[in-house]
């Protein structure tokens, strides 16, 4: 599984952002704003912390975040129903083993 960092974001934050990021569950308002890019909205959401911590969030979904996790609410959506990093890991196992059983029942 791919090892994204954490470290640019606040620390009370981190938590949510994980578990988006491995499991797709959804985090709360502010966080999820910011992965629809809409930096608008959660700056109007934001505690003390994360209001001074917004271009922090910016280079953290450059920088360290998947392309595919986040950009608008489609995007956001599709994530989650992906299941994070950790369910296309086993979609992907999942599939790779089918393919394994549909060789071996062919080749026999």
């Amino acid at each position: 599984m791919t090892e994204i960092s954490y470290d640019r974001i606040p620390e009370h934050m981190r938590g949510g952002a994980r578990r988006y990021v491995e499991q797709g569950i959804l985090p709360g308002s502010f966080l999820t704003m910011i992965l629809e890019n809409d930096f608008v909205h959660a700056a109007s959401r934001a505690d003390d912390t994360n209001k001074l911590r917004l271009l922090d969030y910016a280079a953290w979904l450059m920088m360290d975040l998947p392309m595919a996790a986040w950009g608008s609410g489609e995007t956001v959506r599709d994530w989650i129903r992906s299941g994070g990093l950790e369910g296309q890991a086993a979609a992907k196992q999942a599939a790779e083993e089918k393919e394994r059983l549909s060789d071996a029942i062919t080749s026999e």
